[in-house]
């Protein structure tokens, strides 16, 4: 049977100060009337039902989950009592998966992406999972790049050996390039058989779980002792334990880079894995000038390109201004380039690094 696992604790520090401890990027609805782990659980809802997804999220947001998420069993929600990246995510996802359906097949996803095609990536996920199905292969879903970007990871598909599942080819991976420069971006787009790493992952749990015993031993050795007490009265405390003692990895770098049987489904649904303020512009409706506002009241003089966010009810006006993205909350207001947005987390590192701050987080 397969199964949806939403990585959900990330602290969604670029989309400051809308995003805040509290109340993560994830669990707001940035794009219409649904938060964006709702959209992730729904677009998929004709292949995996709620209750077949599990969500890995940090401990703080456990009930945000079972509120915006209520026909997901609470059994299937995975609290992580520190963040340790997505490896072991991963990895006590599987053994619970593995655990329930020894013939689970795991499809991964992130929680903040906004996908304009949900039917076609759902006809992607397809492709991906009949991949998964049929041995032991690990599966990733490439974004088919529009511009030299540099801010994403690649994946270099062998385009001389493919195969056609579920209408959609399937290509070998040979290697996952960290982002690239400027130059480099030119030539991956160039060359046609680059893919954006979209962070989206499929196969069975028994596959990914021997991936782990070869690559990552120790936190293969980890999950496995702690298997024993998931769904019992020690449930937590053995998810705890597992958390505590494994190390910070990504699965990217902990078993992908490594793993032999490794494909690529390229794809193309409209993707944008909304990183920052940039992405909120790029997905809004935009007027004459190219402003795009979500407040009750702005106004413009001469002014094109920007990005304006207040439900305060006050009247925020721009003059003589391009490109910037002005975001009101009740407790703090941030003005930046929309082409400097990636900086926010710098906002982010220097309030938490003075005391007198950390109440803006």
């Amino acid at each position: 049977m397969v199964y949806a696992v939403i990585m959900a604790g990330g602290a969604g520090t670029r989309f400051w100060p809308k995003s805040t401890k509290k109340l993560p990027k994830q669990f707001l609805s940035l794009f219409g009337d649904k938060t964006m782990i709702q959209n992730t659980a729904e677009r998929i809802k004709t292949l995996i039902p709620q209750e077949r997804i599990m969500v890995v999220t940090n401990d703080n947001y456990v009930d945000l989950v079972k509120d915006q998420l209520p026909s997901v069993p609470n059994d299937n929600i995975v609290g992580e009592v520190v963040a340790k990246n997505t490896a072991p995510c991963v990895a006590i996802a599987a053994e619970m998966l593995y655990k329930k359906d020894p013939e689970a097949v795991m499809v991964v996803l992130p929680a903040d992406h906004h996908i304009e095609d949900p039917d076609a990536f759902n006809q992607y996920l397809k492709s991906a999972i009949e991949k998964a199905e049929s041995g032991e292969n690990l599966v990733t879903i490439g974004i088919q790049p529009d511009r030299p970007e540099t801010g994403y990871g690649y994946i270099h598909g062998d385009n001389t050996v493919e195969e056609e599942l579920a209408g959609y080819t399937v290509h070998p991976v040979r290697a996952f390039k960290e982002k690239p420069d400027k130059e480099t971006a030119e030539k991956f787009l160039q060359a046609g058989n680059y893919f954006w790493n979209s962070g989206m992952f499929i196969w069975a749990a028994k596959t990914i779980l021997n991936e782990f015993k070869k690559h990552l031993p120790k936190m293969y050795d980890q999950v496995k002792e702690s298997s024993e007490y998931l769904f019992t009265k020690d449930h937590k405390k053995a998810v705890d334990s597992f958390y505590h003692s494994c190390e910070s990895v990504s699965i990217d770098y902990g078993i992908m880079e490594h793993s032999e049987n490794v494909f690529v489904v390229p794809g193309e649904f409209g993707w944008n894995d909304v990183g920052s303020w940039t992405a909120a512009y790029d997905l809004g409706e935009k007027d004459l000038n190219g402003n795009v506002v979500n407040a009750d009241h702005a106004s413009f003089s001469e002014s094109s390109k920007n990005y304006v966010l207040s439900k305060s009810g006050k009247m925020i006006s721009i003059v003589g201004v391009d490109g910037i993205a002005v975001v009101e909350t009740e407790e703090a207001i941030l003005v930046c380039k929309l082409d400097k947005a990636q900086n926010v987390k710098e906002i982010v590192q220097e309030l938490q690094s003075k005391e007198e701050l950390k109440t803006f987080l």
